[in-house]
């Protein structure tokens, strides 16, 4: 278990930004509708690989930035030129929009005086990675702001980081995981990569229905303006700043290796997999940890993919946002009193509620209401990034020693990250200082 401090100190020296445009670009421009799901998630998302000297390939790093740029522009912004729009508020609509109007994603290329190995522990959140990436901020308005962005960075031993930023409204985690595959596999000249084929940008399928079918309570949500999704810049989040907290949180990363994993299994006693174990693990410590009052219902949220939920199913080649927001709820009393199995058997009936009849009420509450994840009161979100296959990218000089993303300060969120060598989930997870001495005590419990 580490704690970290949150400041920034790596010296980066970055060439200035390059927009890439794609080569076909839709003439005339395309706009394209973004879901209520998509709305939701109108924040940029930060994902970082590292990358050792292979001195098998003859010192390639050396081009490496030129390779990356090159896919960019001559490939891969063929089928993903929407990457390359911007976003728009549309006034009459009162909702986002994506428009394929080619002003480009925006490339780096950096270098670094200092070793990898100067870096210290890869798997570990570090906030000065932060140079590491060129960060959606500092533009005056939507339009100019680009939904992606990279940087390459190459060490002084040869070894390199790609840093990626992308407008979460875009697309998910599965789909940017699928977009970086494609990109690597251009950078690395596989000849099955490809470059022309056509991804399914129509979100209407899960367009809201019309009368509007709340069917469901949808506590997972709050209700709020939607102005909070609209404000000039992508850095906007459903975060409150750490300078409003009257006792900031402290960061701590807890690995739960794959012989503890085994043991939550066995302790719940009812079929369930790994994240359902760990999830409903970390929701009773967090709570235990949190409340004081054990009649308050405690909330743990969490991403489900809907594509096979759908009806019909989302084509393969869907890119938008497929995942909705679940959640389970308990008093915290009985989360205290009950066995384990009574905390797993609600995370898995929040997974197992999600049918296609559940997706779509969510989809029109969120036309009525306009609202975010409730983590509110002690609720909070488990993002799980250790399931996305990061770790198997190859731009043509071997796998990354580390994947994963770029950790900030949103305290409300709890990640699960790969376990160092592949060992377990590393959890990354902030409290206020008394709370968190108090979950560190729980948590490793079985």
């Amino acid at each position: 278990m580490d704690s970290y401090d949150l400041r920034v100190g790596l010296q980066v020296k970055k060439d200035a930004p390059v927009p890439l445009v794609s080569p076909q670009n839709p003439n005339p421009v395309e706009t394209i509708y973004l879901s209520n799901i998509d709305q939701q998630l109108a924040f940029p998302v930060e994902t970082l690989f590292f990358f050792k000297e292979n001195k098998d390939v003859n010192n390639k790093t050396l081009d490496i930035a030129d390779t990356v740029k090159k896919a960019f522009s001559e490939k891969l912004l063929v089928p993903y030129y929407f990457l390359a729009g911007r976003i728009n508020f549309n006034l009459l609509q009162q909702r986002l929009e994506l428009v394929c109007n080619n002003a480009g994603i925006l490339f780096v290329g950096a270098s670094s005086d200092l070793r990898l190995d100067e870096l210290g522990d890869l798997s570990a959140p570090n906030p000065s990675f932060r140079d590491l990436i060129f960060e959606l901020e500092g533009f005056h308005s939507l339009a100019d702001t680009p939904v992606f962005t990279a940087q390459v960075t190459r060490f002084k031993c040869g070894g390199f980081s790609i840093g990626f930023v992308t407008n979460h409204s875009i697309l998910d985690g599965r789909s940017a995981a699928e977009m970086f595959q494609n990109l690597a596999a251009i950078c690395r000249g596989d000849e099955t990569a490809p470059d022309n084929y056509v991804l399914n940008t129509d979100r209407s399928c899960i367009k809201a229905r019309n009368p509007l079918q709340i069917k469901f309570d949808h506590t997972e949500y709050t209700k709020q303006t939607f102005s909070n999704f609209t404000t000039p810049t992508s850095q906007t989040t459903v975060t409150p700043s750490l300078s409003n907290l009257n006792d900031a949180p402290q960061f701590k990363l807890v690995s739960l290796n794959s012989n503890f994993i085994s043991m939550l299994k066995e302790k719940a006693t009812v079929k369930c997999s790994s994240f359902e174990a760990v999830v409903a693990h970390l929701w009773k410590s967090r709570a235990r940890a949190y409340y004081d009052d054990p009649t308050k219902v405690s909330s743990v949220l969490f991403a489900v993919d809907i594509r096979g939920k759908m009806v019909p199913p989302l084509p393969d080649s869907f890119v938008g946002n497929a995942v909705i927001t679940a959640s389970a709820s308990a008093v915290v009393e009985d989360m205290l009193v009950k066995p384990f199995s009574f905390c797993v058997e609600m995370v898995k009936e929040g997974i197992q509620r999600v049918s296609n009849e559940y997706v779509r009420s969510a989809i029109d509450w969120w036309e009525m209401h306009r609202g975010v994840p409730s983590i509110i009161d002690g609720n909070f979100f488990v993002s799980a990034w250790w399931k996305l296959p990061f770790h198997e990218l190859d731009f043509g000089l071997g796998r990354p020693v580390y994947a994963g993303p770029l950790v900030t300060s949103m305290h409300e969120f709890v990640l699960l990250l790969p376990g160092k060598n592949g060992d377990g989930i590393n959890v990354w997870v902030a409290l206020e200082r008394e709370k968190m001495n108090r979950f560190l005590s729980y948590v490793f419990e079985v």
